[in-house]
């Protein structure tokens, strides 16, 4: 079974939880399902969400979401391109990659992943190249937002350390007699982590985007 986990920062730049349910497995119906209850809950407002190559949840919050961008969580990216990567040539195009998102514009980093680009294609990487091209404007919708967010809001690095937390609780226990169990045992930790320090030190200046959108409009 799946547990689907949403997090998120307020307006004034506090982490909060907003749900966990248990998911038969992380298809597009799953996650409609629990973003429209979220939805429902009172969920608005949201400009930017997060997360892995998930197509399911991507498609999902494209429909409940719609004025929300979607940022590709850059570490998640570069897993995925090291899969097309032989091994002795990883710490060379792992500096690559990270070149692109040292950019200080969008405009940089598009044209660090061109330049990228052709390197693999002489590298006799062409796959990894072209897979490039089509994937890397994904990772790159933190620019729309002000920079001193960036380094926090291109992974989602901060739900992942809660996903391990969960799986540390739950390793304990091993078998579940059913998926209640588990959900209870997950949203039980996740109520610790909230009345934590995790949820009352300021994660984001919100102040800062507020004046990015005044600039705008």
């Amino acid at each position: 079974m799946s547990l689907l986990v949403a997090t998120s920062v307020n307006g004034e730049g506090y982490r909060e939880i907003l749900g966990i349910v248990e998911g038969a497995k992380e298809d597009k119906a799953g996650w409609l399902s629990f973003l429209k209850h979220l939805k429902d809950r009172g969920l608005a407002g949201v400009r930017l969400i997060i997360s892995d190559a998930c197509l399911g949840l991507v498609e999902a919050a494209g429909e409940v979401f719609a004025d929300a961008r979607w940022q590709r969580c850059v570490v998640h990216w570069y897993r995925n391109a090291f899969v097309h990567v032989p091994r002795a040539k990883m710490a060379e195009v792992a500096l690559m990659l990270k070149a692109i998102h040292a950019s200080e514009s969008r405009q940089g980093a598009e044209a660090t992943a061109e330049r990228v680009r052709a390197r693999l294609e002489d590298m006799k990487l062409s796959k990894l190249a072209e897979w490039i091209a089509a994937t890397v404007g994904e990772t790159l919708s933190y620019h729309a937002f002000p920079s001193a967010h960036w380094r926090r809001i291109r992974t989602n690095n901060a739900l992942e350390r809660l996903l391990r937390e969960i799986r540390r609780r739950t390793r304990v226990v091993g078998v579940f007699p059913d998926g209640q169990s588990a959900l209870n045992l997950a949203a039980a930790r996740l109520r610790y982590v909230s009345g934590s320090e995790w949820s009352t030190r300021r994660y984001l200046n919100m102040d800062l985007l507020r004046e990015a959108v005044d600039a705008v409009a």
